[in-house]
């Protein structure tokens, strides 16, 4: 049997079997802006936890967010490639990303999208990826959905790790942290970093033979002073400075790409410091929040400078949410938003307000609206409704619909100095639902999750020879299936698997995003210091161009840890243990099998 026909059949074999979801009733959605548990927040929600990103070995969020079902992601190349995350066929620069509540997306891309490819994972506690439009929580370029970052914050008393790890393609990679938590405050400081000599972009397959190394450093603040009564004064520091090499354009090489001598320098950062308290003995919680985030570029071209941009955003945050009875909360703020690329600057303004009505115990019924003021196109007005109703503590019945707005870019708004500005550029919009069943076995084992979604976006924002103009409209419809099944006291096995439909006004399948995808992951850990995973990933084939595809592509990962002590830890990992040959993106080569080993102190 084939890994492929393998993968569709423990897939199918998941609508037999107990199967357990990705989040509990006890798992807060912190992206809800009220705090909902699971099984209130109505819409559908993929949380992936440090110990899942720890179990599997990740080494950069792309990898631990392509786990979520409905969700692809796109790579021209390993070890610092511009990478993507699209959300049930949203393009990926309508995919909204958050870092400490602070939003990071590139203001100085055309499309204002965010590369993935340098995200480490060591300092990342949680991802939360929401699915479908959540312009009402969180306002412009949130059309497919939110990926919310939450970093690790400190354990109480002293404490810290070092780790290093080496593998294949010379690659090391290490870091160390140090954290205290008391009455008083805490605090958190942590480093990471990475070298290698990669792969090369441009797949090897097709003659290129040059490899392209990657070195990224990453810095790490968290921390916080408890002030009088319950307020807290905290703020969040996340740096990263990386040089990736890659390729040349070369038109009539297989996806115009081939060896070269390009690099890429970046630079970037996402700060905040917030203020947070309650009033009226406890029932108003508020927050006022200061971000920051900042990105500068410059690509060489044989040494010599080829492109150079840089962007920043400030956002000023307040939020209060007012628990009115056990039946009744409000959550209301204003936001504004300034970003700026290369001298231009623009403004966001924004108001918004959630509602959130349990008329009984099981059900809970959410809803919102958000009017946003952008100083050049004027007001964007959006809602969203979620309902979730669970007549038993095992079911969870929820749907939930919601609008999505992203703002033109400043590249887009100026002409990007190529073309003349188009004044009657206009906002890209969406409209979605999404109704799911979740259920739970009465002990806990066994969990089963089932949604079915359908969007439409409109007024795509395309580009032609005279500027940036509304375009195209696009269709979106699909299923996610999600679970896992504790088979044995030390073994278990998460099933994930998405189909997305998303086509142009035409008809026409939508570039880079496969109709299927899905996880097979087999978990072993038994008592005793050695624990360990297997994971199967598949991507189904993706259209590349009205004329060509990419082929569809099956991997199998191994990792595994063993604790010496309560202090020492050994691991490791395969990556593509059958060396699958393939492509995410045309042209662009992957890994072939390769291998890491490390060692944890902690301290």
């Amino acid at each position: 049997m084939s890994y492929k026909a393998a993968l569709l059949s423990a897939v199918s074999l998941s609508f037999a079997l107990p199967i357990v979801a990705q989040a509990s009733d006890t798992i807060i959605v912190k992206g809800s802006r009220l705090n909902q548990t699971a099984t209130e927040v109505g819409s559908s929600v993929s949380i992936i936890t440090a110990e899942d990103i720890d179990l599997l070995g990740y080494d950069f969020a792309l990898d631990a967010i392509a786990s979520a079902p409905g969700v692809t992601i796109n790579s021209n190349g390993a070890f610092g490639g511009q990478a993507s995350v699209r959300i049930r066929g949203a393009a990926s620069e309508q995919t909204l990303v958050l870092i400490d509540g602070v939003v990071v997306n590139d203001t100085s891309s055309p499309g204002g999208g965010f590369n993935f490819a340098r995200l480490d994972t060591e300092n990342i506690d949680r991802i939360e990826v929401l699915k479908g439009p959540q312009s009402t929580l969180w306002g412009t370029d949130a059309i497919g959905g939110v990926v919310s970052i939450t970093t690790k914050r400190p354990e109480e008393g002293l404490g810290g790790s070092v780790f290093g790890e080496y593998g294949s393609f010379n690659t090391i990679r290490g870091g160390a942290s140090v954290e205290n938590a008391g009455d008083a405050g805490d605090f958190r400081l942590a480093v990471v970093g990475t070298s290698s000599d990669g792969i090369s972009k441009a797949d090897e397959d097709n003659g290129n033979t040059e490899d392209d190394a990657y070195e990224a450093l990453t810095l790490s603040a968290k921390g916080g002073l408890n002030l009088p009564g319950d307020a807290r004064l905290s703020a969040d520091i996340l740096w990263t400075d990386a040089e990736s090499e890659f390729d040349s354009f070369l038109f009539g090489a297989q996806g115009n790409v081939a060896d070269g001598d390009e690099v890429s320098e970046t630079e970037e950062v996402a700060l905040n410091a917030s203020l947070t308290g309650s009033l009226f003995e406890g029932r108003l919680d508020n927050l006022v929040l200061i971000g920051y985030s900042d990105i500068s570029r410059e690509n060489l071209t044989d040494g010599v400078q080829s492109f150079d941009a840089q962007g920043d955003r400030m956002i000023y945050r307040y939020q209060g949410t007012l628990a009115i009875n056990e039946a009744n909360k409000l959550a209301f703020g204003a936001e504004r938003e300034e970003t700026s690329f290369d001298g231009d600057e623009v403004s966001i303004d924004g108001l918004f307000a959630l509602y959130e009505f349990k008329p009984v115990a099981p059900l809970t019924l959410t809803g919102g609206i958000r009017v946003d003021d952008h100083e050049t196109f004027g007001t964007e007005t959006t809602g969203r409704f979620a309902a979730a109703y669970n007549p038993t503590e095992t079911l969870t019945l929820r749907a939930s619909w919601g609008q999505g707005f992203k703002a033109p870019t400043l590249l887009q708004l100026s002409g990007g100095g190529f073309t003349l500005p188009n004044p009657d550029l206009q906002p890209e919009t969406s409209e979605a639902f999404d109704v799911g069943i979740d259920w739970r076995s009465s002990n806990g084992a066994f969990e089963a999750s089932l949604t079915v979604f359908d969007a439409d976006i409109e007024n795509l924002i395309g580009f032609s020879s005279t500027g940036y103009f509304n375009e195209a409209e696009v269709e979106t419809q699909g299923v996610e299936i999600s679970g896992r099944a504790q088979l044995t006291e030390w073994a278990s096995v998460d099933v994930s698997y998405g189909y997305v439909d998303a086509t142009d006004t035409n008809g026409n399948p939508l570039r880079r995003i496969p109709e299927h995808s899905g996880d097979v992951r087999f978990v072993i850990d038994p008592e005793g210091p050695l624990s360990g995973a297997v994971l199967v990933r598949y991507n189904g084939e993706e259209p590349n161009s009205a004329t060509t595809e990419v082929d569809s592509w099956t991997r199998v990962d191994l990792s595994a840890s063993y604790d010496v002590n309560d202090k020492v830890e050994l691991f490791g990992r395969v990556e593509n243990l059958f060396n699958e040959e393939y492509q995410q993106i045309l042209g662009y080569g992957t890994p072939d099998l390769s291998g890491y080993l490390g060692i944890r102190l902690r301290y």
